[in-house]
């Protein structure tokens, strides 16, 4: 087992069956990383956020945040703004609203960092990733994973 885990930041319990995905890759998958998902709306609900991740950030385990938001993404910037966690946006609306999505969720100030990643497959895998740099068996599950994605495309 992974010493870390992705916790899954949903602005809405609206966007669990789009974040859900994101659980569902890493079975799939093979990645041995447990999962949390956490309801807490930086519009609606600030306080419990700020909360949320102050609990996490006591625990001093490694966590990547994955943060899905839809509409006006404040959830990833407030997050980032908040943790010493890398914070991945993966907003359940990016094809519906393209680069206004984009800007919604990356253009924060400097200091703030937030990466953007569309798809909650591709966000697990940044994650997985990211928890690999501290895990032989977990950095090997990825090369490995790699290895097979590359077999699919003919030469």
């Amino acid at each position: 087992m992974v010493e870390g885990k992705i916790v899954v930041l949903m602005g809405s319990q609206r966007d669990s069956d789009f974040a859900s995905r994101i659980e569902s890759f890493l079975q799939e998958e093979g990645f041995d990383v447990p999962c949390e998902y956490v309801v807490a709306s930086a519009h609606r609900r600030p306080r419990k956020l700020l909360d949320e991740i102050e609990k996490f950030e006591k625990k001093e385990e490694r966590i990547v945040f994955i943060t899905v938001a839809g509409l006006s993404d404040a959830l990833s910037g407030v997050a980032a703004g908040s943790t010493k966690y890398p914070v991945i946006a993966c907003p359940p609306d990016s094809e519906k609203y393209g680069y206004a999505k984009l800007f919604s969720s990356t253009v924060t100030p400097k200091g703030v960092a937030v990466a953007y990643v569309p798809k909650p497959e591709n966000a697990a895998l940044s994650a997985v990733k990211i928890l690999g740099l501290f895990s032989k068996d977990l950095e090997r599950n990825v090369a490995e994973y790699m290895l097979k994605q590359a077999g699919k495309v003919s030469s």
